[in-house]
């Protein structure tokens, strides 16, 4: 649970960040990391398509500049759009300058007001800068589809678990993602509307 569903005294650490949404509205809020790659991208718009969900993804920089086509799948498919760093940078290895540096090269390919820290981590200075520029959202539920030692039974089995009304649910639309993404996805998409989930997107 300390890495699906992260544990009070991480959030109080950034605590401008928006880990859940409205705790009282039976809502979850789809999120994608990493891409967008012509492998995995389209596939996942399709699902998204399938049900009629928009999602919100967050964007690596230098795959938007090497796949621009996915990219103006996403947007004009009425998706929202976050940055996730050109480089998909450990904020805690960097240099505060270096970082911000880093997510302003991004921006130059995906404007947005929304951003995501790769890895979920950032140093205090790097936040609080960040935090007068973004809306900083985090995730209530990660569901760890990137790890190969996982499956994507166990995947949708953290989702039937954690999952509770403002969620933010975090996938990956990535390589090291993709077979565990292919089964879990569409599951549980289904099973969130079985239990009477709305999905929506950051406003």
């Amino acid at each position: 649970m300390f890495i699906e569903q992260p544990p009070q005294f991480i959030r109080r650490l950034y605590s401008r960040a928006c880990w859940r949404m409205d705790s009282t509205e039976k809502a979850v809020y789809l999120t994608f990391d990493d891409g967008p790659i012509p492998e995995v991208t389209p596939w996942v718009l399709d699902v998204l398509d399938k049900y009629g969900i928009k999602a919100t993804f967050f964007m690596v920089g230098d795959n938007v500049r090497k796949h621009s086509d996915e990219y103006k799948m996403v947007v004009e498919r009425g998706h929202r759009i976050g940055n996730h760093t050109f480089n998909h940078l450990k904020g805690f290895e960097e240099r505060t300058e270096r970082y911000i540096a880093n997510i302003d090269k991004a921006d130059c390919y995906l404007t947005t007001d929304l951003f995501r820290p790769p890895h979920g981590i950032m140093r205090l200075r790097q936040y609080r800068a960040l935090s007068e520029r973004y809306r900083i959202v985090m995730w209530d539920l990660v569901t760890r589809d990137y790890n190969p030692k996982l499956n994507g039974r166990q995947i949708l089995r953290k989702i039937h678990k954690y999952t509770r009304n403002g969620s933010i649910i975090t996938f990956h639309d990535s390589l090291r993602a993709v077979d565990n993404l292919y089964y879990a996805l569409p599951r549980a998409i289904e099973w969130l509307k079985s239990e009477g989930y709305e999905f929506k997107v950051f406003e």
